[in-house]
């Protein structure tokens, strides 16, 4: 998800979005633990979508955009 479709977001749909990934995260670290992952750079775009989330988060929080 691109930063600029995430700033359009309500605070609440980002959080539930930032909920979804931590999720997803855990599931693809429990996969490459068990060597189920098929796709290993899932995990680092996954990880990229939480400091998204995070960051438009602390503007909003911080009121710079």
């Amino acid at each position: 998800m691109k930063v600029e479709e995430i700033r359009n977001l309500s605070i609440e749909e980002i959080k539930k979005q930032l909920d979804a990934a931590h999720r997803e995260a855990m599931e693809l670290r429990f996969k490459l633990a068990t060597k189920q992952l098929q796709n290993h750079r899932e995990l680092p775009q996954v990880r990229r979508n939480i400091a998204r989330f995070e960051t438009v988060l602390r503007e909003r929080g911080l009121g710079i955009r």
